[in-house]
């Protein structure tokens, strides 16, 4: 059994960098603190729907790329005790604050899931 949580996210082109970066740096924390795996994926085939899409889903615009990742966790447990050590954990204070960071939260789709089919 696992959890997973998952996120789509708008970063603008301009900011792809610094958002890797900060990844990076979170999934570090995530890891250590337990998370048995951290992922991020940038878009390079969405294409927008008729009714819904990706791209739709976040407000997309010209010159940002759609970010799908997700965090892995040992179980729903696990996940809140985990993300309550990561949100208290010293070393990310910077990076979770709004104004720092690189792309629109507002504009963030996230969740926790339970995974009912793994093959």
């Amino acid at each position: 059994m696992s959890y997973v949580d998952g996120f789509v996210v708008p970063v603008p082109r301009a900011r792809l960098d610094d958002y890797l970066a900060m990844s990076r740096r979170c999934g570090a924390v995530w890891k250590e603190h337990g998370a048995l795996a951290f992922r991020e994926c940038v878009a390079d085939d969405v294409k927008p729907g008729k009714w819904t899409s990706f791209p739709q889903s976040v407000d997309l615009k010209e010159d940002e790329v759609v970010v799908f990742s997700w965090i892995e966790y040992p179980s729903r447990a696990d996940r809140d005790a985990i993300n309550d050590k990561v949100m208290k954990d010293p070393r990310l204070a910077e990076d979770m604050k709004p104004e720092n960071m690189p792309f629109d939260g507002k504009r963030m789709i996230y969740g926790g899931f339970e995974p009912r089919v793994t093959l």
